[in-house]
């Protein structure tokens, strides 16, 4: 079963950056597309950026231009890239996958979360 860990949360001045990092363990037939996601105090979560396993990437209109996904296939880690930090970015960030378990079926992973704070 896989498992994701967030990790490079924190405290930043608007303007500031942070990298976030997602690490897999486990074990899974494949894990398909990966994702970022966050969710403020009161608000459903939304997807931030998304990655392929081929690099296709997508992203929300409210960070394109800030924010950079990347993805490493041999360590199975996706990357979020945040610059010109404002504080409408405040939340708390999910990493998310597509697997394919071992037996075949499809599932949903999410991560345990990573708070981003961003500060005025």
């Amino acid at each position: 079963q896989v498992q994701l860990v967030e990790s490079g949360g924190g405290l930043v001045q608007a303007g500031g950056s942070l990298r976030l990092s997602c690490d897999s363990s486990g074990v899974a037939f494949s894990i398909n597309n990966m994702a970022w996601y966050r969710q403020a105090p009161g608000k459903q979560r939304d997807l931030v950026a998304g990655i392929r396993s081929g690099g296709d990437t997508n992203y929300a209109d409210s960070v394109k231009g800030r924010f950079t996904i990347h993805r490493d296939n041999a360590k199975n880690s996706i990357y979020l890239q945040m610059n010109s930090l404002k504080p409408d970015d405040t939340a708390v960030y999910y990493c998310n996958a597509d697997v394919t378990n071992l037996g075949g079926r499809r599932d949903a992973v999410w991560g345990q979360g990573t708070q981003v704070t961003v500060s005025s």
